[in-house]
């Protein structure tokens, strides 16, 4: 063998000597560091945090948001929800400044009758694209229930609960009338002469004792329209005509006319309503009947006034028809959510059939969902029956239309002119009518 050649194996021995010894003191580093990836691959979700705003409601409301929220959080370990309360006269202005910001929730409670507003401008997702089969929306919700969620053939808000109305009497003073109670039949309400013979029976205002509140006397915010619609539709009138674009013959309709001269009545004719009436009148037994929603059971029996001894409940009295108003508070998205699938997983699992059970379960609120109802035996006798038979089935929706918060200020001056001050009527709605076509010509088509 030559000498060059055995320099040159030599040198090729030496440099496969040298790769392996690196190879060799390298190795463990690369299983180590491949050990190590292979350990960190099953990787948890991202965590994610949204807010939610809700109206600040009472103590089985709060309550019942901290449970849900709670259930959902064992459920969803990787999305926080921050829910901030907002006091109840504050929360629309503080809503829609926040929102015009681009600072507002991901999730928000919207009271139904203003979703048109919020819906026109933008800022809710309609919740269509991400409604499935599973959410059962067609079946376990009433039709009259979803008419008041649905914007432009969208749906934008998703139904936790419905409201509803009813009469109230005080069994004592019926009694030593010697009236007969009403009926507690869901379906056989009282009419409005009924009630106004028995009411003059029974009061004695000179002792003391007033005959009706028939519509939560003259407050402010949401419930003047919420509690005072109901005589226009008992009558078969309308706020709006069908394409929501003037309130020119409806509301100033016969119809109308009719129920709004039989309001005034009752506090200037019959005199069976006082403009008004000392503070828990009813409770104190100086009051023969008020209307009042579901959740006031509750609030009387924690406070000594129990049902049956001392008040009843019937279905609210009817006029040509049995109509009640429905819409409450729902949960929509904001369209600026940055986590649109989350915030969404959030408002199913609230409005899910469990979440609605655990929620009413503790307030005693009507379920917006048919299936919940006839799974609690509460909602299928007296006097929840009541309560759930009227939203289900003789309920009606405010007008859902962006000129709505006008609307509800136009209707709660209309009432309090006639009611209140007892001013001519076609004159009151006449006024009425000019407010609300004036803000719907400021719409654009």
């Amino acid at each position: 063998m030559s000498k060059k050649r055995f320099y040159t194996i030599l040198f090729m021995l030496m440099i496969g000597g040298i790769i392996g010894y690196f190879v060799i003191l390298i190795q463990p580093f690369v299983l180590n560091e491949k050990e190590e990836e292979t350990e960190q691959e099953p990787q948890t979700e991202d965590k994610v945090e949204i807010t939610f705003w809700r109206n600040y409601g009472n103590e089985a409301e709060n309550q019942a948001y901290n449970q849900i929220i709670s259930d959902f959080h064992q459920i969803h370990p990787n999305i926080t929800v921050n829910m901030q309360n907002v006091e109840y006269n504050n929360y629309e202005v503080k809503l829609r400044t926040e929102i015009v910001t681009e600072k507002g929730p991901d999730v928000m409670a919207i009271d139904s009758p203003y979703l048109a507003l919020y819906a026109e401008s933008g800022v809710l997702t309609p919740l269509d694209h991400y409604l499935s089969s599973s959410d059962d929306v067609q079946d376990d919700f009433s039709e009259q229930v979803m008419e008041g969620l649905i914007y432009n053939d969208q749906q934008y808000l998703m139904p936790l609960i419905e409201s509803s109305i009813a009469l109230y009497y005080n069994i004592p003073l019926l009694e030593d009338a010697g009236i007969s109670l009403p009926s507690k039949d869901p379906s056989q309400p009282l009419t409005w002469e009924e009630t106004i013979e028995m009411v003059k029976t029974a009061q004695s205002p000179k002792d003391g004792v007033y005959g009706i509140d028939p519509a939560q006397g003259f407050g402010n915010g949401e419930a003047p329209a919420y509690f005072k619609l109901p005589f226009l539709w008992q009558f078969g009138a309308e706020v709006l005509n069908p394409e929501g674009t003037t309130a020119s013959g409806y509301l100033d309709s016969p119809e109308a006319i009719s129920a709004l001269q039989f309001y005034q009545d009752l506090y200037h004719e019959d005199k069976v309503a006082e403009r008004e009436i000392p503070a828990e009148a009813f409770q104190k037994n100086q009051l023969v009947m008020t209307v009042l929603g579901s959740w006031a059971i509750t609030e009387f029996e924690n406070n000594g006034f129990v049902l049956g001894e001392d008040f009843g409940i019937a279905p609210l009295p009817k006029a040509e028809y049995q109509v009640t108003p429905n819409g409450s508070w729902a949960l929509g998205m904001s369209s600026n959510t940055e986590y649109p699938e989350e915030a969404w997983e959030f408002i199913r699992y609230v409005t899910s059939y469990e979440a609605t059970k655990k929620y009413v379960t503790i307030t005693g609120d009507i379920p917006a969902r048919y299936s919940v109802a006839e799974s609690l035996p509460v909602y299928n006798k007296y006097p929840y029956n009541i309560f759930a038979e009227q939203a289900y089935l003789h309920s009606k929706n405010r007008p859902v239309t962006p000129a709505y918060p006008v609307i509800s200020r136009a209707i709660k001056e209309l009432f309090e002119n006639i009611g209140l001050a007892n001013q001519d009527v076609e004159t009151s709605v006449a006024e009425a009518v000019e407010t609300i076509n004036q803000r719907l010509a400021e719409i654009e088509p």
